[in-house]
């Protein structure tokens, strides 16, 4: 398939095969390509071509690590909602990405425009956050904070 059929929509499909590997992949970012191969009983290049696709196609969008946020000295996490101008949300996307802490974005369906998610040092760094940096984003019309108190992490895995 050619860049350009993948940049038109067109995407190859997923086998078992694949679907195994990103499994692996989701409990283990560092898993390496022998460690891989073994698990889904392929060869190392047959693993390598099949990450590198994916890579590609951009089924896998990168590697991270998973943080412990408060042990990181970000104690404070919340989910805030944002109302926003009918058609600014990419103008609004794009000023949210450039603020400290934000860890995810969603444009979502409902009573609220924006659902994102932060980490700050604290509540203070929470509330200037918010109040001074969000609210003065031109486009956001309200914002809602809610204050995580306890997280569960949990990955989720997809089917076979």
């Amino acid at each position: 398939m050619t860049a350009e059929q993948m940049a038109g929509g067109e995407q190859r499909s997923l086998d078992r095969v694949d679907r195994a590997i990103l499994r692996l992949l989701q409990q283990d970012g560092r898993a390496s390509i022998r460690s891989v191969a073994e698990r889904v009983h392929v060869s190392r290049a047959n693993a390598y071509a099949r990450i590198a696709r994916m890579v590609e196609d951009g089924v896998i969008r990168g590697f991270t690590a998973r943080v412990d946020h408060e042990r990181a000295g970000h104690g404070a996490s919340a989910y805030v909602t944002l109302k926003v101008v009918q058609n600014s949300w990419r103008q609004v996307r794009t000023a949210l990405l450039e603020l400290p802490g934000v860890e995810h974005i969603a444009l979502v369906g409902g009573e609220f425009d924006v659902l994102m998610l932060v980490h700050t040092v604290d509540n203070r760094a929470l509330r200037d956050l918010v109040l001074n940096k969000i609210q003065s984003i031109p486009g956001v019309l309200a914002t809602q904070t809610l204050l995580v108190f306890e997280e569960t992490d949990r990955l989720p895995l997809l089917p076979d």
